[in-house]
């Protein structure tokens, strides 16, 4: 497998804490949007996110209810065995398992799990003995550029190089939620003509559309995207940046669409339908005798304006302008008015058993 390939056309659904330390509701959002990746046929990671509580939040600042980040950690602490349950559910479910780990513990226990992809957040794109940390286990990584200057994003995608870890890069902009006017979707562009040697992504917060940015972004040449999930239950208020399944089923049409409509690959040239190649080929000319000629006539491009003359429509086994080469002779005389057959040519054309075909079967 080519070592790029995981994080190809990769749908990340961010769980994050929304299990509110609940296994029940945490498995509930995996089946419901591992139902949604099936029915659209999508290859999909549903990703959490570890951290060693204990060690992660410094012990004087445990009671710090006024802190967001810290009661929120704390509000959503959850066992290491309900994680395990969790990621086989995944595993089950037909999804890729996934973490993002916010310190070193959470990475050996990513490798405990053996999770196919490790994702680093925004925050910590220079955090470096998380990051040695994470090269170690030298399983792909996916790095959102979300505040990121451009030195740390270059020593990063350097650092991976040079370890022959693949890294796959998230254009986002770390805004909860963000508003359409603050996507900066150029910003794929950038990275794309950047780090040529990397999947480039789009890690997404707006909360008006889930068909637009994607198309925009799969036509810019992303082909990993992200996005938080949560499901309306218990209660609990959703937040606005995140995706419920209805709005997943939505954002996975679109990128149906949108792949549908761009095609072949942008690195190759597409290989045009048999009904396209017969709409165009009947409405090439074909080549008419302007006089009577000779057999034995020389056809040459000094003279061709003088002996033929181009009109619609091509007939089945003519000689169409495509085919018209200096210094064929007739084999055998042709009137005025008549089509040029590929019979009557002496020609690469009439001794090659498969473009003679082709002639024969396009054209009235």
């Amino acid at each position: 497998m080519r070592p790029n390939a995981i994080f190809e056309d990769l749908f990340v659904l961010e769980l994050a804490n929304n299990h509110w330390g609940k296994v029940d509701r945490g498995l509930k959002i995996i089946e419901e949007f591992a139902q949604v990746v099936r029915f659209n046929n999508v290859k999909a990671a549903i990703k959490l996110q570890f951290r060693d509580v204990d060690t992660f939040i410094h012990k004087d600042a445990v009671g710090r209810s006024d802190i967001r980040y810290i009661k929120k950690t704390l509000d959503t602490k959850m066992s290491r065995d309900n994680y395990k349950i969790m990621i086989d559910v995944i595993k089950r479910m037909g999804c890729i398992p996934m973490a993002t780990p916010f310190d070193e513990a959470s990475v050996e226990f990513s490798e405990e799990l053996d999770l196919q992809l490790i994702k680093i957040a925004s925050s910590d794109i220079n955090d470096w003995p998380l990051i040695e940390k994470i090269a170690k286990t030298k399983k792909p990584a996916i790095v959102s550029t979300g505040g990121s200057s451009l030195k740390d994003l270059d020593d990063l995608v350097i650092f991976f190089k040079n370890r022959n870890i693949p890294l796959a890069i998230n254009h986002c902009v770390s805004l909860y939620p963000s508003e359409d006017s603050e996507l900066e979707m150029n910003q794929i562009d950038f990275l794309r003509e950047r780090y040529p040697d990397n999947v480039i992504g789009f890690s997404s917060h707006e909360y008006h559309s889930w068909d637009l940015s994607i198309a925009i972004a799969y036509g810019k040449g992303a082909r990993t995207f992200e996005r938080h999930i949560d499901i309306e239950d218990d209660g609990i208020k959703v937040s606005p940046y995140c995706t419920l399944p209805e709005q997943a089923d939505a954002w996975f049409k679109a990128y149906n669409k949108a792949r549908e409509m761009c095609g072949a690959p942008g690195t190759q040239k597409r290989i045009p339908p048999k009904k396209e190649v017969e709409y165009l080929d009947a409405l090439v000319r074909g080549v008419y005798a302007k006089r009577d000629l000779p057999k034995g006539h020389v056809i040459t491009s000094e003279n061709f304006e003088h002996d033929f003359y181009m009109a619609v429509p091509l007939i089945k086994g003519q000689v169409s302008v495509r085919e018209v080469m200096n210094g064929e002779t007739l084999l055998g005389e042709i009137k005025k008015d008549e089509a040029l057959k590929i019979d009557v040519i002496d020609s690469p054309y009439s001794k090659n058993k498969y473009l003679k075909e082709i002639i024969y079967n396009r054209g009235l």
